[in-house]
């Protein structure tokens, strides 16, 4: 009997050395902004792998921001170092998808069944659709609030506690924060890198970018022409410096700027590096038309591009986690983007008392009423389009165009890189 029991065992071991428990399937995940999102990948990547010990998911070097990451999905889409996975920017699903570079998500979730009972909304899906495929399944959102150095307002007779609501009320504080001296800056306007800062203000005053079959420019109305006027007056009158966004983002938490305006998605690091250096605040930001505007949804989704089967259900389980509850858990306190699930919003055992014990969160949570999706441009030439904009938007902060001539030009050439139909 004892020898059975020791042959047996030897079996055994023999056979849980030779024979993996489970077979384990890989997936290569690729993200944007490792700034904002190293730490909630790392979190949501441990609890995926210890929730689903069969999948093990590793990290492509991370993109610095949504443009790098889009155009290096479209050098290694179909080739071998394409990520099973990726994270895009909300305006770029239009641009991989008229590629056919993502897999559709609906079959996944038609499979499921039950998306609405997860949290995912048919307003939170649409975030990720497109032409009515499921591109991806939005992951972090944001829409853009007001930073205030409550101190800096204080100190030029301002009232922290009741913020600016209009622009004029922002660019004269800023104006009087400015004529301090002492190399303090009135304000920080985020306008670098990508169209959707100029989007703020475009949507916010009423207007939209192309017209409604796409077949020209519609930026340069009215809408647009007080957008470029306002950055105008930001630098002419409120101080706006030639900021690079490194050195905004510096100046901003050294207590050197009273107002900032950017993502919600850059507040918990804002909050780590202010510290206890100056009192922060946030506040809606300013609509140049407060009855007709709207704010555009930053930031990115899911998006499954293996197309492997077996690969393809377990990116679906990933990418369902963490545009899930548990992922919008670690998104939200872990940036400063809204929560894209509702579950996650409501419930107490993810984000149900968060806003009550963290009022600086508040500001994109109570905007979420007024987002509407970021523009995406048609063709293959939405990137180019976006440098445009940018481009002729900082010739109005360097002093070197005026509003409407920096507009124009930047109309005229985008309506040369939109597609001919």
């Amino acid at each position: 009997m004892t020898y059975l029991k020791k042959a047996l065992a030897a079996a055994a071991v023999t056979l849980s050395v030779s024979m993996p428990a489970h077979a384990e399937t890989t997936l290569n995940v690729h993200y944007p902004m490792p700034g904002f999102f190293k730490d909630v990948m790392d979190t949501i990547s441990k609890k995926f792998m210890e929730e689903n010990p069969d999948i093990k998911i590793t990290f492509a070097n991370p993109s610095a921001t949504y443009e790098e990451g889009i155009q290096t999905i479209m050098r290694q889409a179909g080739t071998a170092e394409m990520p099973d996975v990726t994270f895009i920017g909300l305006n770029r699903l239009r641009m991989v998808n008229e590629r056919d570079i993502p897999v559709d998500l609906t079959p996944f979730m038609a499979k499921d069944g039950n998306m609405a009972e997860q949290g995912f909304s048919d307003n939170i899906l649409k975030l990720a659709q497109v032409q009515g495929k499921q591109v991806g399944l939005a992951f972090a959102t944001s829409n853009p609030i007001m930073y205030y150095n409550a101190d800096l307002v204080r100190k030029v007779g301002g009232n922290p506690d009741q913020p600016p609501k209009t622009w004029d009320e922002v660019i004269a504080l800023s104006s009087k924060i400015k004529a301090l001296g002492d190399g303090n800056e009135g304000i920080d306007f985020r306008w670098q890198g990508d169209d959707w800062m100029f989007s703020a203000l475009l949507f916010g005053a009423g207007g939209k970018m192309l017209n409604d079959d796409e077949s020209s420019v519609a930026f340069n109305g009215p809408e647009g022409v007080k957008a470029f006027e306002l950055v105008d007056r930001m630098v002419k009158e409120g101080g706006l410096p030639v900021f690079t966004k490194q050195a905004g983002e510096q100046a901003f938490v050294a207590g050197k700027v009273g107002f900032a305006f950017q993502t919600t998605g850059a507040l918990r690091n804002t909050i780590k590096n202010v510290g206890d250096k100056f009192d922060l605040r946030t506040a809606h930001i300013p609509l140049i038309d407060p009855v007709n505007g709207k704010l555009p949804t930053g930031g990115n989704a899911a998006v499954m591009l293996t197309r492997d089967a077996e690969k393809q259900d377990a990116a679906w389980k990933f990418i369902k986690f963490a545009a899930g509850p548990y992922g919008a858990s670690v998104v939200v306190p872990g940036t400063g983007y809204v929560p894209n699930n509702e579950l996650a919003a409501k419930s107490p055992d993810y984000l149900g008392n968060f806003y009550k014990e963290n009022p600086l969160f508040r500001a994109g949570l109570e905007q979420m009423p007024l987002m509407q999706p970021w523009y995406a441009f048609p063709g293959s030439n939405g990137v180019k389009v976006t440098q445009t904009i940018v481009e002729n938007l900082s010739r109005v902060v360097e002093q070197s165009a005026e509003p409407k001539e920096a507009l124009d030009d930047a109309a005229a050439e985008v309506e040369g890189l939109l597609p001919r139909s």
